[in-house]
């Protein structure tokens, strides 16, 4: 048994004295402890209650950017369909206004009467100038591949396949011009291709 765990004698004032002392210091432990405990939860509470209050003005915050956001994205949205309504409506504009000088021609050269056949073949021929001037404005290309070119399934539809002196697949002759416009195949240019030297 430990010196501490001994009985006490009674009669002894020393050790009465002194179990006395450690119940004190006991007795003011335990005290202390017991007003300290309520303190700590009062500040873990009022940090608690500061961390909300921040966590919720963040909250806000980001339901606010969310909201306009939103209605950025909505106006985005709203602008992008307007934008295609005009290009759908408006898209040929341009190439529109360039055909109408065409047709001014050529409804001044039927207007004429008694005209001679140069002047009749000059006229028709300013008429296609501006008609070839309105497809360059516009990047409307043709698509006219000569005698020999290489068969180009991208540019190029082949109608027939003949023997000729030409490598197998040339193009030996081109039977309609095809045209991109953006460099897109807006009708490709109908063609017929070698398919080797005839057997002898």
């Amino acid at each position: 048994m430990s010196k501490q765990n001994e009985p006490l004698d009674p009669k002894d004032d020393k050790q009465v004295a002194k179990a006395s002392e450690s119940a004190d210091e006991v007795l003011s432990e335990g005290e202390g402890a017991a007003d300290v405990e309520p303190a700590v939860e009062l500040e873990s509470a009022e940090a608690l209650a500061a961390k909300l209050e921040e966590a919720q003005a963040q909250v806000g915050q980001y339901y606010e950017e969310l909201l306009r956001a939103k209605a950025e994205t909505e106006n985005i949205r709203r602008r992008a369909q307007d934008d295609v309504a005009k290009a759908r409506k408006f898209g040929i504009e341009s190439f529109a206004e360039s055909l109408v000088p065409v047709k001014d021609s050529l409804e001044a050269a039927l207007g004429l009467k008694d005209q001679t056949p140069e002047a009749w073949q000059s006229g028709v021929e300013a008429t296609l100038k501006q008609l070839i001037g309105a497809f360059e404005r516009n990047q409307l290309k043709e698509v006219a591949p000569a005698e020999g070119d290489k068969f180009d399934p991208n540019l190029h539809q082949a109608i027939s396949s003949v023997p000729s002196d030409l490598p197998e697949g040339a193009v030996v002759q081109m039977l309609q011009k095809g045209y991109t416009i953006a460099d897109r195949v807006l009708r490709p240019a109908l063609v017929a291709v070698s398919s080797g030297k005839p057997a002898q």
